[in-house]
């Protein structure tokens, strides 16, 4: 399996608006929707879509905001979550995020309290919890760029 990473634009959105959270994970990440109306209000957003072929199976969202680099939101669709998908994404997104934002230290995401999955998968990629709290509440977890 080899995912690849596309821009969100006109000729995909359609794409990841149709992506959904599985039940009971509702409330872990903001809607597409949601996501893209704040990357349309805030241009240092990086929306990208996730495809296996020329299915969407995910979305994620990152950038540089407020002084932080943020690696802000990951999902996988409902229909293609346990399979790697979310693994691949987490391993391609952080080299991408490299290679964009070369000078800065440290990867910041928040975990919703509850989501112990995701927390494994981000602590597997070495981010650890750092004692802070997002606006939202959720907890801040931090990973240092090598």
């Amino acid at each position: 399996m080899r995912i690849r990473i596309e821009p969100i634009t006109e000729q995909n959105q359609k794409d990841v608006l149709e992506l959904e959270a599985a039940c009971g994970q509702e409330g872990f990440v903001e809607s597409v929707e949601e996501c893209l109306e704040e990357a349309g209000q805030w241009r240092q957003w990086r929306p990208v879509g996730l495809y296996d072929g020329d299915q969407a199976v995910g979305f994620a969202m990152y950038g540089y905001l407020v002084g932080r680099l943020w690696f802000d939101r990951l999902l996988i669709d409902q229909r293609f979550q346990g399979r790697g998908y979310g693994r691949e994404a987490v391993a391609m997104l952080l080299e991408r995020i490299h290679r964009e934002y070369p000078g800065k230290k440290q990867i910041y995401l928040s975990v919703v309290e509850g989501n112990d999955q995701a927390a494994k998968l981000y602590r597997d990629f070495g981010f650890a919890f750092n004692g802070e709290r997002d606006t939202k509440g959720e907890y801040m977890m931090v990973k240092n760029q090598e």
